[in-house]
């Protein structure tokens, strides 16, 4: 994917991930809108308004994007929440329910409102994001993990949907990753920012770009089943349950 002259609606670019990858398309030369909840300026770049949970608000955004950059070819579903649960405790479901609206349901929403615009096209790019969190699950936040294997899922069926038609489909699997310095602080393991972007712009760049974009640091997570290291990765990732009420 050649990243410096294409037009990119980045949906959940406000901030972290989504944020940094806006800078450096733009940095390459690539057109740049973000969308979000949030609506006050970030650095100069064109912001429209979005909530991934409402249908028509992500209709509305598609209808303002594409009024004003009818060559639009990328989206990127970058919208998504990272929630904590307590299984043993019947009201974690309120926290499912938000995480499945968001995650994968708000993947849905914004993949099929501009997929007609794509296949017009007979071009075009989706950026999917699930995680390394949805092929080695982290037992605390346990719906995201199953929001990001199903978003892993889609995308992979929307591929096979759009094969054949110019419009390829991209899943981002991202690692942990410290979008802030006190994200660091909390988990030192976590991969800088900059240092991801460094690896995915490089992997995005490629030709032809790879269906699945997986830093190193993800590769232990991606193959955990493939290299026999599942179940005891696993075990090591359940030790924080010990932390929750009840539990000794």
């Amino acid at each position: 994917m050649d990243i410096t002259d294409r037009t990119v609606f980045i949906v959940g670019g406000t901030s972290g991930i989504g944020l940094g990858l806006a800078r450096r398309f733009a940095a390459a030369g690539s057109t740049v809108v973000i969308g979000g909840r949030r609506t006050d300026p970030i650095d100069g770049f064109e912001l429209v308004e979005i909530d991934v949970t409402d249908s028509g608000s992500v209709e509305r955004a598609r209808d303002a994007v594409l009024a004003r950059h009818p060559g639009l070819d990328t989206v990127v579903t970058m919208a998504g929440v990272l929630l904590f649960e307590d299984l043993r405790d019947p009201a974690h479901f309120a926290t499912a329910q938000t995480t499945i609206e968001v995650n994968v349901l708000g993947t849905i929403r914004v993949t099929d409102a501009f997929t007609p615009h794509f296949l017009g096209r007979g071009d075009g790019a989706f950026v999917t994001v699930s995680s390394g969190i949805g092929f080695l699950p982290f037992p605390l936040m346990a719906t995201y993990g199953a929001s990001k294997a199903a978003v892993h899922s889609y995308s992979e069926s929307l591929r096979k949907h759009l094969e054949g038609t110019g419009v390829t489909v991209h899943e981002l699997v991202p690692p942990a990753v410290a979008t802030t310095p006190e994200h660091e602080a909390q988990n030192p393991a976590a991969l800088k920012l900059a240092d991801y972007l460094d690896e995915v712009v490089g992997l995005l760049s490629a030709d032809p770009t790879p269906d699945e974009i997986l830093v190193r640091g993800v590769q232990m997570h991606r193959w955990a089943e493939r290299d026999g290291t599942y179940a005891e990765l696993l075990e090591r990732r359940s030790a924080p349950l010990a932390q929750l009420p009840g539990r000794a």
